[in-house]
């Protein structure tokens, strides 16, 4: 992520944009900047084009792909091609298409485009929000940036925390909104949305987001064989891989054993070389053993991850978080994306001191190319389909009161098919009250998680999508991890990979009892036998690195809370008591509640 930022006033002036800059990483000495009037942009070195003939500047976090179809679409002579920055093309394609410009591009972007001859601000995010953009209505006109923390610098906005985030956030619910924050004056421009500000008479005014990408729009697929869809998904797949590994800083991936990181590892590992490049370098977020045997119920993870390394030619890292990075994590400010990034946390630091300023990470596989298929047999269900039904069924091992709870009840109460499945797994019932003060939470009221319904493959996937979950973990990510100087890319997030994927027939992903099956067949050739054809997502190894190291530093951290003279300013809106009883280690053994506890240490301010 290249940070950018930009004020916009209502009436001529300087707008000054110095705090603006300081805020974000790596503009405090290193930055462009722009000024015309009461218009300012400005970010990381690169950050900004113009064309002069047509009175644009534009400011951009932006890495596209496919220049040379937009390329062609926009008239560039092959001549120009190869010194033409992102951001140029992004400033021809609004020439060309104007505000429908977000329409044409493909890749990772977060721009805001000043058109002086309309007076207008346009900006725009990419089709999966790989690149955060936030926004103010500021008393003398707008501003924007990258990070929070940048627009929270700007002039005139102020810092109120917007509470009913705050005790969603505490009672342990994600953040059920793509637009709010912390903070009632930042809202954040929701993925695949447009947004133009126009400042006409001295006037700012902010329109409604334009949603510009509608996955649910994606063609159907002709009918073809499954080594068809497959090898034409390993084509696509394959090119946004490429895509990917362009520029000349060392790349890092992420190896977990399991189809996704895997795939893209080895992907990578294989086009570098045919370019050749060295191999990626491969982090992964289990404990380094130091030549040690793991623990039998770990054996498998590691031996997963060896494979893959094995066959693609890869050396990996071991960054298990430690009971310091812990105390780290949590002692960053949780109203921030970025405070949060949990295992990748190590992974960072780690990759930072190697000088990767690139990661590929498998994140969003789920949702396209490796789907599992949930839903397909609810469909049968709702159809009346029950010779089918019931040879899915059979296939894949399920009896009556496992499709009770896993499919028939999430039609009825997903509330109560997720406490039976809990209860069947030993686990104890969730607690949905988190640590929000009791006399804050009557009174702010906290909207219910949202309990799914998965009614067919098709609207699973468009459901899985269309959460808030995909957003905030990669808002996380790259605010995370722009204060390391990595930039974070999503291959499986490409939007050609999940159109592909949103135009299958179901059975593509689920059939005769197996899962992912597109993926499966796909990476056959590119990936080691024992990872195509593993099925558990589970991962003891990384889960149990992760309880040993909460078990070291969440007592401490309590006894510390606990020790103050005064509590955190913060305080006021946590169930103190609640907290510091859940801080013991008997309690974190037990894991939980233990995302809840982070939730509220993380937002704390000890």
């Amino acid at each position: 992520m290249n940070a950018i930022c930009g004020l916009l006033g209502a009436a001529d002036g300087l707008p000054d944009l110095r705090a603006m800059l300081a805020a974000l990483p790596g503009c405090a000495e290193h930055a462009d900047e722009w000024t015309d009037g009461a218009t300012a942009l400005g970010g990381a070195a690169g950050c900004l084009a113009l064309d002069p003939g047509a009175s644009l500047t534009v400011v951009a976090d932006v890495r596209l792909d496919d220049r040379p179809a937009l390329c062609d679409a926009l008239g560039v002579p092959r001549h120009e091609r190869d010194g033409l920055a992102d951001g140029a093309l992004v400033l021809k394609a609004y020439r060309r298409w104007g505000q429908d410009c977000a329409n044409h591009l493909l890749g990772d972007y977060a721009f805001a485009v000043w058109d002086a001859k309309t007076r207008t601000l346009f900006c725009a995010r990419d089709h999966i929000g790989a690149r955060p953009f936030y926004y103010a209505q500021t008393p003398g006109g707008f501003a924007f940036a990258s990070m929070v923390e940048g627009v929270l610098a700007a002039p005139g906005v102020a810092d109120d925390f917007d509470e009913l985030s705050v005790a969603e956030h505490l009672t342990g619910i994600a953040l059920l909104s793509t637009t709010r924050t912390f903070f009632k004056a930042v809202a954040k421009l929701p993925p695949g949305h447009t947004l133009a500000v126009d400042r006409a008479q001295g006037v700012c005014r902010v329109a409604a987001p334009v949603r510009h990408w509608q996955p649910e729009h994606a063609p159907r697929l002709p009918p073809a064989t499954d080594d068809q869809y497959a090898e034409e998904f390993l084509s696509i797949y394959s090119q946004s891989v490429a895509a990917r590994l362009h520029g000349p800083d060392p790349i890092g991936v992420h190896v977990s054993g399991g189809l996704d990181s895997s795939s893209v590892a080895a992907l990578a590992a294989r086009r570098l070389r045919s370019e050749g490049r060295p191999p990626p370098l491969a982090f992964s977020w289990l404990p380094d053993l130091a030549g040690q045997e793991p623990k039998p119920e770990h054996t498998t993870e590691y031996a997963l991850i060896n494979a893959v390394a094995a066959k693609a030619g890869l050396k990996v890292q071991h960054c298990a978080m430690g009971s310091d990075d812990i105390v780290d994590l949590l002692r960053r400010d949780g109203a921030f994306p970025g405070a949060m990034a949990g295992n990748e946390h190590a992974v960072q630091r780690t990759a930072a001191a190697q000088g990767i300023r690139v990661l590929l990470s498998g994140w969003g596989g789920d949702e396209g190319g490796s789907f599992n298929g949930r839903g397909t047999l609810e469909a049968m269900l709702l159809r009346g389909q029950w010779m089918r039904l019931a040879k899915a069924c059979r296939a894949r091992g399920t009896g009556p009161w496992r499709f009770l709870i896993d499919h028939v009840l999430p039609l009825i109460s997903p509330a109560l098919m997720l406490e039976l499945r809990r209860l069947r797994r030993g686990k104890p019932l969730r607690s949905r009250r988190g640590f929000a003060d009791p006399a804050f939470k009557r009174r702010l009221r906290p909207r219910p998680e949202p309990l799914l319904r998965y009614l067919n493959a098709r609207r699973a996937q468009l459901t899985l999508l269309q959460g808030t979950h995909l957003s905030a973990r990669i808002e996380d990510w790259a605010a995370s991890g722009a204060r390391h100087g990595i930039e974070y890319r999503y291959p499986l997030l490409d939007r050609r990979v999940l159109e592909f994927a949103l135009g299958l027939p179901p059975e593509q992903f689920q059939r005769g009892g197996h899962s992912r099956l597109l993926m499966r067949r796909a990476l056959r050739e590119v990936l080691p036998a024992e990872v195509c054809s593993h099925t558990s997502k589970a991962d003891p190894a990384h889960t149990d690195a992760l309880l040993d190291a909460q078990a070291l530093a969440l007592p401490a951290i309590g006894e510390a809370l606990a020790a103050r003279t005064a509590p955190p300013a913060r305080a006021r809106y946590v169930d103190m008591g609640q907290l510091l009883a859940n801080l013991s280690t008997a309690r974190i053994r037990t894991g939980h509640r233990n995302v809840q506890v982070r939730n509220a240490l993380c937002f704390l301010d000890w």
